[in-house]
């Protein structure tokens, strides 16, 4: 095993990538990705409005409406992909139509403003591809999506009107009311808010104060549309307060959270500039003061009710994440999960986007078993995706099992995450 300091930041500079370097050298070896060739298909100019004049639901409505939605989407075809298990049936698939963004968070290297956006034709033929082969969810990814707001409207009324839930990630600085109430008219399922602070700081600009009108207009909104929000929090050297600041919106707000840890590039990123000097990496002094901060979340959430979506052991697992101890976990990636990047070739997750090792393109996928297990063996060491973690568990036949008969012996009230 790879000792903790050269896994985890510890000091100003961090290393250039935390992955095995002969994985490195695999995955990053010529020849370059394939080419998706581009084609003429464009996506339908969306009505708006379509509802004229929207009536705010009651709170049973509401989420009637949503679990209904949840089952089309979510429920039916995860039960669909363990019958067909040896197809590939993503259950959350994610469309980079952007790789700019409009923040330079001081963490993140997710965003080359030099990278051209998706363009219709790509988006259009992913959607019809993903559909094709079961998937009912569409994650909208940048870099900042809101960049291009009628792009994205097309993208949900497009998708919405095929029956797909449309999750759309944002930093929300560029989310007007107009545009809220054209991506709620279009059909959008889930708002997710990033947020890192409460007050705007050059390393966290991702910030509440900033959006707190556009946030309060997002929920005004959400039962005249039936759409859901929540925030995606960092949980970084400079804002553990924050974080417990910006629960206590979340809570009085009504609405879900939640949390990853701050980590240093998994493979090499040569458009990042923030390798060094870096206020928002976890050093060895942190680790107690992470354990706290995890440790007051959990008890909001088993002891308080407070909504998380992140399964009760990730959260134990992540303090040992920043340790670079990763416990064995099962990743879904270029399974159950996979990643459109903005040219329309694939990769099986996020950390993998500037890879150039061939998983082929929109319509003709190459993932293979065999080398992703292998490739996990070392990649799940340094790693603890959220959604992939949860996806871990909801293929978990056991453990599916004992959560499906908790809630059935609590009436499915108010049903838990993992």
């Amino acid at each position: 095993m790879i000792d903790a300091p050269e896994k985890v930041h510890t000091g100003t500079d961090a290393p250039a990538y935390r992955i095995d370097q002969k994985l490195h050298q695999i995955l990053y070896k010529e020849p370059a990705r394939p080419v998706f060739e581009p084609g003429e298909e464009v996506l339908p100019e969306p009505v708006y409005p379509q509802h004229i004049d929207p009536v705010e639901k009651t709170m049973k409505e509401y989420r009637k409406e949503n679990a209904k939605r949840a089952w089309k989407t979510w429920g039916a075809p995860y039960f669909r992909s363990r019958w067909h298990s040896k197809d590939l049936r993503p259950i959350i698939p994610y469309l980079f139509t952007d790789w700019k963004c409009n923040y330079d968070c001081h963490y993140c290297w997710s965003y080359n403003n030099r990278v051209k956006g998706m363009t219709e034709d790509t988006a259009k033929r992913s959607i019809d591809w993903l559909h094709s082969i079961g998937s009912r969810v569409l994650a909208l990814m940048g870099g900042e999506p809101l960049l291009r707001p009628n792009f994205i409207h097309k993208i949900v009324d497009y998708s919405a009107k095929r029956d797909i839930f449309v999750y759309l990630p944002t930093n929300g600085r560029l989310m007007t009311p107009e545009i809220i109430d054209k991506l709620g008219d279009a059909g959008i399922a889930t708002f997710n808010l990033a947020v890192d602070s409460v007050q705007h700081r050059k390393s966290l600009p991702k910030a509440f104060e900033p959006i707190k009108s556009q946030f309060e207009y997002l929920i005004k909104r959400q039962r005249y549309y039936g759409y859901s929000v929540m925030f995606n929090i960092n949980i970084c050297h400079n804002n553990m307060d924050d974080v417990k600041e910006l629960t206590q919106i979340a809570r009085d707000n009504g609405i879900a959270t939640d949390y990853h840890v701050n980590e240093t590039p998994m493979t090499e990123q040569d458009h990042f500039k923030h390798l060094t000097e870096n206020e928002t990496y976890l050093t060895k002094e942190d680790w107690p003061k992470v354990d706290a901060l995890l440790d007051y979340l959990q008890d909001l959430r088993l002891n308080q009710g407070y909504q998380m979506a992140n399964p009760v052991q990730h959260m134990e697992d992540m303090k040992l994440l920043v340790r670079g101890e990763v416990p064995d976990w099962r990743c879904e990636a270029g399974e159950h999960s996979l990643i459109i990047r903005t040219d329309g070739t694939l990769a099986p997750c996020f950390p993998m986007y500037s890879a150039t090792h061939d998983w082929g393109v929109v319509g003709a996928h190459k993932f293979d078993r065999n080398q992703l297990n292998e490739m996990k063996t070392e990649c799940t060491k340094h790693c603890l995706s959220t959604c992939n973690y949860i996806l871990g568990y909801c293929y978990n036949t056991r453990r599916v099992v004992t959560w499906g008969l908790k809630q059935a012996m609590k009436g499915f009230k108010g049903a838990n995450s993992f």
